[in-house]
């Protein structure tokens, strides 16, 4: 069900852009994101920084793509969002000496201090890398192009987060075992 939440938006987004324009599937994004992010909270009873911010931007660059008919803004969110997401994480790393993964995930799983770093590093890389590749497809691709990039471009956080899982569980202890 939490997958489905989660990819939601965008699936309407790309089908409301084949059916008319980006125009509409800016708007249906928008709304999809309101009532996904309203179900997130209705389910957890809260909302995490990330989707707060991930819903403030897609209604900030969402509203100006509309007001000003210009798809520019929309195509440009992912890029803002991923590179504003990579500096938080190295600002926070190298000027504060926070690991903010560790802060925000300590309390689920325990790991390795060397293993939050090489994982908030991971994530700084991961977020560069996506804020490149949307910027050099929105930049130098038609919209088509940039629409189905979004589309087929999930393969990326899937791959990241797949490595990701098999990287962390080399470095879970076992849960011990009860005796009867």
């Amino acid at each position: 069900m939490k997958i489905l939440i989660d990819f939601f938006p965008i699936l309407l987004f790309f089908i409301a852009y084949k059916m008319q324009d980006i125009y509409l599937a800016t708007a249906v994004l928008m709304a999809a994101t309101v009532v996904q992010m309203t179900l997130i909270y209705l389910i957890d009873r809260k909302l995490q920084i990330m989707h707060k911010v991930t819903l403030v931007m897609i209604l900030l660059f969402g509203a100006l793509t509309l007001l000003l008919h210009d798809d520019r803004f929309i195509k440009w969110k992912p890029t803002v969002l991923y590179a504003a997401m990579a500096i938080a994480l190295g600002v926070a790393l190298w000027g504060m000496r926070k690991n903010i993964l560790h802060l925000l995930l300590g309390s689920q799983i325990e790991l390795p201090s060397g293993v939050w770093h090489r994982l908030n590093l991971a994530w700084i890389a991961y977020c560069a890398f996506m804020s490149g590749i949307n910027a050099f497809v929105a930049s130098f691709y038609s919209t088509e192009d940039w629409v189905n990039f979004k589309l087929w471009g999930y393969v990326f956080p899937l791959i990241f987060l797949v490595g990701q899982g098999f990287y962390i569980a080399r470095h879970l202890k076992p849960a011990p075992t009860e005796r009867s």
